[in-house]
This record gives C-alpha cells, structure tokens and sequence, in this order.
C-alpha cells in the first residue's frame, strides 16, 4: 500500500490530527445522553408545577435529583461546547481567530457549568 502524502505534507505535518473519532463520538454520546436526561427533565419540571414550594424544595435535597440537576447542566453544555467548536473548526479561516475563539467558548463553557453546579448545590444543601 503506498502513502498518498507528498513529502511536502509531511514536512508541514499535515493530514489526520488522529482525534476526530474522540470527538465525533463524544458529540454522538451526549446526544444520547440527552434523550433520557430532556424526557426525565420535562417529567419533573410538569410535577414540580403541580407541587408546592417546600414539596420541591424537599424534593431537590435528595442526592439522585441533585445529580440529576448537575447531568441536566453539564451534558448539554458540553454537547454545544463540542458542536460549537467543529463549526468554528471548520469555518473560521483565521488559525489564530479560531483559537482565541475556541478558548473563550471553553473558558464561557467552563463559567456557565460552575454557576450552575454552585446553584444546584445551594439549593440542595440549604435548609429550609
């Protein structure tokens, strides 16, 4: 079998980054991931309109609903973060731009997911 670069595309170290298939899977996973987490949450969310403020306050103290709550938060950022990052990947020309861009997505990705997790634990952990 012969190799298809040319010596220059090999001098430049250009061609498959070998991380594609991480990413591509990654993406694919917290898309499934998400089914069950949106019908769980929709579920939830229609019981938690019917009940009553302590009824759901009581409720977010249970470790598996403030689990959830976090997975709720964490899954479908990282799922945009993934996405968000193959378009700007793919269509910002600029190596440069496209790393500056990466970079604040990750850190804004990284902010949004903290606050969120902080907010979930102060009302899972706080008491009546």
């Amino acid at each position: 079998m012969s190799n298809m670069r040319t010596p220059l595309a090999g001098a430049r170290r250009l061609g498959a980054a070998h991380s594609g298939t991480h990413h591509w899977l990654m993406q694919r996973i917290t898309a499934l991931a998400m089914i069950p987490l949106g019908l769980a949450a929709a579920v939830l969310f229609f019981w938690a309109s019917r009940a009553g403020y302590f009824e759901v306050f009581a409720w977010m103290h249970r470790p598996w609903i403030l689990l959830f709550v976090v997975l709720l938060v964490i899954v479908p950022l990282w799922h945009g973060f993934l996405g968000l990052q193959v378009v700007i990947e793919d269509y910002v020309p600029n190596r440069g731009m496209a790393f500056a861009l990466i970079t604040v997505l990750r850190l804004a990705t990284v902010a949004v997911a903290l606050l969120g997790i902080i907010a979930a634990a102060m009302v899972g952990f706080r008491s009546f």
